[in-house]
């Protein structure tokens, strides 16, 4: 059984996605650059793609959670590889990197079922 259950998954999902919006204000990044850009796109798409999830804190309600967690590892990736990938390691990486591991963690560590409730 893993640890996260899909309810606490879409708390640090809507979480996540804010805190991705608004690192380019928080590390002091050029908001007019590609590690910023970066930040903007993954953050604003797990949003979106939460509010479209079946879980407990989905809206529509049209995606599986497993996919879900799949987007999530992807999203993950890319932010954690981006430094390198768009060329802008010299720059910055920490926050991206950093920022890309906990999005991967919490995929890899998050059941794809929600709890059963208990009456």
């Amino acid at each position: 059984m893993k640890p996260i259950d899909t309810k606490t998954h879409g708390y640090m999902d809507y979480i996540m996605g804010i805190f991705l919006i608004a690192s380019p204000s928080l590390f002091e990044l050029d908001h007019n650059r590609i590690e910023s850009t970066i930040f903007y796109v993954l953050g604003v798409s797990a949003i979106l793609y939460s509010l479209l999830t079946n879980y407990e804190l989905g809206f529509m309600k049209l995606i599986p959670m497993k996919f879900h967690l799949i987007l999530d590892f992807l999203s993950g990736a890319l932010l954690a590889a981006s430094p390198w990938l768009f060329g802008f390691s010299e720059t910055v990486y920490g926050p991206h990197l950093v920022l890309g591991i906990i999005e991967i963690g919490a995929s890899l560590l998050t059941s794809a079922k929600p709890m059963k409730q208990v009456v």
